[in-house]
């Protein structure tokens, strides 16, 4: 099935909402600060891409030490290498991508960081669409985890999933997830999963719909984790826990994230490209938590798990 000019711009109207809702449901969790809105372009006189996108930021909230959650519509002449190393027939294609991302940096290191994203892609040769996908999830990384919130993030992605294949579709993205945020070098998952799905592109009405559902479903898995857990005590040590945890996160994005690899390669916006790295991080040299102390209780928590046949 092809996907027409009209079909991508039903998903970039969906992606701009789905950012101003977020944003709004964000602004009263906080409660005290609001979202920056920032609107760029690409200039193409200067840049491989032209396009460009609105990335708008929260800072030193009450709630949120930074949450980044941007849109960008961006399109090029060539695909760059983080692209074509999976679709080698893609070579040489131009290509139009839109898409939400979004990372979330809590200041109670009780409450999880997150992420989440968003998105659809066409490539197209000599004027004609020759492939088109989604893709997207959210992830769940929490310091100091809790099994009611564990539980609580996965029955919300396989509720979500029910309409679109159940548990079957479940299992498949929750096991996607697993494997894609997984720090090799440390053998650690990044954290407790969620759900991950790319190159979604069998029909296009019922794989929006699954899009919809994902980005729909985020403010439902997340929220109520944040509410439960934003008012919780703690002090320098967990502080300082959270910062270097936050260390792991940063080695992922820089490392393997291949929405980074993508935005950097192809010659998008730096700053919107980096957005999802945390205001304040630290790293330690050869760190090892008290044994039986609630730090090195994550360990058991960062490896792929069936949490809701487990908990």
């Amino acid at each position: 099935m092809t996907c027409a000019q009209t079909d991508f711009d039903r998903v970039r109207a969906y992606l701009i909402d789905l950012q101003a809702r977020i944003c709004a449901a964000i602004e009263a969790c906080d409660g005290a600060a609001r979202f920056g809105c920032d609107e760029w372009t690409k200039d193409p006189a200067s840049s491989p891409i032209r396009g460009g996108g609105r990335t708008r930021v929260l800072r030193d909230g009450a709630v949120f030490e930074q949450a980044g959650i941007g849109f960008s519509d961006v399109a090029g002449d060539r695909l760059p290498p983080s692209a074509t190393a999976h679709r080698p027939e893609l070579a040489g294609a131009s290509w139009r991508a839109v898409g939400v991302s979004l990372v979330f940096h809590p200041r109670n290191p009780f409450v999880p960081t997150t992420h989440a994203n968003v998105r659809h892609f066409r490539a197209e040769r000599d004027g004609e669409t020759v492939a088109w996908w989604f893709g997207g999830g959210f992830d769940l990384t929490p310091f100091y985890p809790f099994d009611a919130d564990v539980l609580h993030w996965h029955r919300t992605a396989r509720a979500l999933c029910e309409p679109f294949g159940g548990q079957s579709r479940y299992e498949a993205h929750k096991r996607w997830c697993d494997e894609y945020f997984f720090l090799k070098h440390r053998g650690e998952t990044r954290g407790v999963g969620g759900l991950f799905f790319d190159d979604l592109g069998d029909d296009f009405t019922r794989d929006f719909a699954y899009l919809r559902a994902v980005g729909d479903g985020f403010l439902d898995a997340y929220l109520p984790i944040v509410a439960r857990r934003k008012d919780t005590p703690y002090g320098e040590r967990e502080r300082q826990f959270q910062l270097y945890r936050r260390g792991r996160y940063v080695e992922f994005n820089l490392v393997y994230d291949r929405g980074t690899l993508f935005g950097l390669q192809s010659g998008g916006r730096t700053e919107s490209i980096l957005m999802s790295l945390p205001p304040l991080v630290r790293w330690e040299y050869g760190y090892q938590p008290e044994s039986g102390s609630p730090e090195a209780r994550l360990a058991d928590y960062l490896r792929p798990r069936d949490w809701l046949a487990e908990l």
